[in-house]
């Protein structure tokens, strides 16, 4: 990495570019002793005019202005203020990749740090929305080729005109809304957690149960989803399903080397065709496998063990997928591990089946534990009756986890949703989940056989409710035991 001219310390890197006319601070320990006068206008003139001025909107542009106006409806009269967020230091001057909050892309199709969404209530009702975002780097002050953010540093940013065109709203200097919002009157609500500048310009004219209610209701705005994210999600899907195809084609290298082949080869499809992988990818080998999020990926691949991938790719615009296939390394299953895998299997079968509009959110999660539930009696692992084993929830020592969770920008969307709203509401068409029962026999299980220990199986498909029922997202991944080993057999070769 080139040895960046930034600031001499965290407490004095900003965020926002240096006032023009004010000097940048050089790095600490940088080359070069300062910067020469002659070097300094050498650096102000010459630079061809690159405005692009045939932009067309972002293709969300038409479904976030709907969002707002959605949300505009909800709170009127009120002042409310989404913020993207800051970058975050992965250690001393380098920082993390920067993902925007959901609520800020959701609303504005954005990615970029530090930006702010404002929407002002108009007297007439409604409201006004303002994006505020950091402009072109400033050529005058040095801003564009000193400073660790400099566009020569890190890349091109949107003019504000630019940024205007594509996302459909006015765009104004980020600089200044910290000023805009100490002077703002009235009731105002925050979008919590993502800009620390931004809520102590409104620590005193906010509380937290008004911002709550702010964030619920935009997580409750995502339960469904409309035809532009639908479109993301498939997308997301298909690409998930080349990179579980990729990973079966290098299971040999896998085996030569660790789980990690397996982490790297998905992510390499994440981000060819993506933004990045949507969630830590969980490459479980063997006893791995029964750890539910097992995202070290150290381990041996060893012939005889199942493998469990649980993968999404990220697309560009946020939207995850997320997939599990458990498959035998060396391409079949034995005996019990079939046992096994086609008792998930079947207990998935039951669970997407209850997916329909009109059902209880809850009903696949049971459907699905009833027949694990009667599959652990039956093998004598459990004592009947099954309803008895239900109602203790006595099948969670090996099921352990909820039988799925709804999908969209987050690969646990609508977290803050309330619970009469999610968990205890009622499927409509436009939502999407995911439906992943499994079962997970600890190494250390005394209670079951010795030859089930070691032994974790998830199947994991994403669910899109429609009018008459559902749609299996992932459907283009063999599930059946049989054509899983037939899958893996012609990717083999």
């Amino acid at each position: 990495m080139a040895d960046q001219q930034t600031p001499e310390t965290p407490d004095e890197a900003a965020v926002e570019p240096e006032p023009e006319g004010e000097p940048i601070k050089q790095r600490k320990n940088g080359l070069y002793p300062g910067v020469s006068d002659e070097l300094a206008e050498n650096m102000k003139t010459g630079w061809a005019d690159t405005e692009l001025r045939d932009l067309e909107p972002v293709p969300q542009a038409p479904h976030t202005a709907e969002r707002r106006a959605r949300l505009s409806a909800r709170f009127p009269g009120e002042r409310l203020v989404i913020p993207a967020g800051n970058l975050k230091t992965r250690s001393n001057d380098t920082d993390y990749p920067f993902r925007a909050s959901v609520e800020y892309a959701y609303l504005t199709g954005d990615q970029t740090e530090d930006g702010v969404l404002v929407m002002e209530p108009r007297a007439d009702g409604g409201h006004d929305s303002v994006l505020y975002l950091l402009p072109r780097s400033d050529r005058e002050n040095g801003e564009f080729w000193l400073d660790g953010q400099g566009e020569l540093w890190v890349g091109r940013r949107n003019s504000l005109t630019e940024a205007a065109k594509l996302y459909g709203m006015p765009c104004e200097d980020v600089r200044t809304v910290a000023g805009v919002l100490r002077e703002a009157s009235g009731d105002v609500r925050v979008v919590r957690g993502h800009d620390a500048g931004v809520e102590a310009a409104l620590a005193d004219k906010t509380t937290a149960e008004r911002d709550e209610a702010l964030r619920v209701f935009l997580s409750e705005m995502r339960l469904v989803k409309d035809d532009f994210e639908i479109g993301e999600l498939q997308k997301a899907v298909d690409s998930t399903v080349r990179g579980f195809e990729d990973v079966v084609r290098v299971l040999d290298k896998a085996r030569a080397t660790s789980e990690r082949y397996i982490e790297g080869t998905f992510f390499l499809r994440a981000r060819v065709e993506g933004n990045d992988v949507g969630y830590g990818s969980i490459c479980a080998s063997g006893p791995h496998a029964t750890t539910l999020h097992w995202v070290r990926n150290d381990g041996p691949v060893r012939s005889g063990d199942l493998l469990l991938l649980d993968a999404g790719v990220e697309t560009h615009t946020l939207y995850t997928a997320d997939v599990t296939r458990t498959m035998p390394v060396d391409g079949r299953f034995t005996d019990l591990q079939r046992k096994i895998y086609d008792a998930v299997y079947d207990a998935q079968e039951a669970g997407i089946a209850a997916v329909k509009p009109g059902a209880k959110y809850l009903d696949f999660h049971q459907a699905a534990q009833r027949v694990l539930a009667e599959r652990l009696v039956e093998w004598g692992l459990l004592e009947g009756p099954v309803e008895r084993v239900l109602e203790l929830g006595l099948q969670r020592r090996w099921t352990l986890h909820g039988t799925g969770h709804m999908l969209g920008m987050d690969v646990h969307d609508c977290a803050a949703a309330r619970r009469e709203t999610y968990a205890e509401g009622t499927l409509e068409p436009g939502m999407c989940l995911t439906v992943e029962p499994g079962l997970y026999f600890q190494e250390d299980d005394l209670t079951v056989p010795e030859e089930y220990r070691g032994i974790g199986v998830r199947i994991e498909d994403d669910i899109l409710v429609t009018e008459d029922g559902n749609r299996n997202l992932s459907a283009a991944l063999p599930r059946r035991s049989d054509e899983v080993e037939a899958w893996m057999a012609r990717l083999l070769g």
